[in-house]
């Protein structure tokens, strides 16, 4: 019995470790984690870093509309609908379409990411199109909690490969007090569903949007 519990305790151990390596990795390459970005110097000192990554068959420019008009009540994030569902079912779906009315994004816009009660939301502090879009937020936090903070900055990069665009996403963050930034670091394997869910709803778009596919219906954030 000792044995089996061992066993299945390791078993249990190695799959975590796999699933928030997953989660903090997705999609990247080493060199791509090893990377400076200019946003970077935001939060020098991260307690919490990921990176995760996305081949798309087009161009930046054909990414770029995507992204800036990303947002809750806006076009949505391109996560999966089932997902969602389970965890935000206040979300609208996510839209099929570029959106003009949300294309002139600027440095300084705020991006609203839950409803204006809870004043969640992320602060655009740099656009550099269609390279490079770095997006900040220090309301990102639980329910009323007491004495909390977090500085926390995601950064999207571009760039052209030929026929391909790779698309970078970075996570730098630091959080407190401490019980905060343990359940973050815990709960990191779930950066394996939700960043990749996020950069598979924008490929699947661009790509049926430039000709190259189809939305799948499991990639949909719209979906049944």
């Amino acid at each position: 019995m000792r044995k089996a519990i061992g066993v299945g305790a390791l078993a249990l151990g190695a799959t975590y470790a796999g699933a928030t390596y997953a989660g903090a990795t997705w999609g990247s390459t080493r060199e791509e984690r090893e990377r400076m970005l200019p946003s970077d110097a935001m939060v020098p000192d991260p307690m919490v870093v990921t990176n995760h990554a996305i081949t798309i068959r087009g161009h930046a420019d054909d990414v770029w509309p995507w992204l800036v008009q990303m947002g809750w009540h806006r076009a949505g994030w391109y996560t999966y609908r089932w997902v969602d569902r389970m965890l935000f079912p206040a979300n609208l779906p996510s839209v099929d379409e570029i959106i003009p009315e949300f294309q002139d994004l600027a440095v300084g816009d705020h991006i609203p990411d839950g409803p204006p009660e809870r004043e969640c939301h992320f602060v655009v502090d740099r656009l550099e199109r269609p390279s490079l879009m770095v997006l900040h937020s220090r309301s990102h936090l639980p329910p009323k909690p007491e004495h909390a903070w977090l500085d926390w900055v995601w950064t999207y990069v571009l760039e052209d490969r030929g026929d391909d665009v790779r698309v970078l996403l970075r996570t730098r963050a630091r959080l407190g007090p401490p019980w905060i930034a343990a359940v973050y670091r815990a709960s990191l394997w779930t950066d394996f569903v939700m960043a990749r869910s996020h950069l598979r709803g924008i490929k699947v778009r661009v790509e049926s949007h430039v000709g190259v596919g189809k939305i799948a219906a499991d990639d949909r954030y719209s979906g049944a």
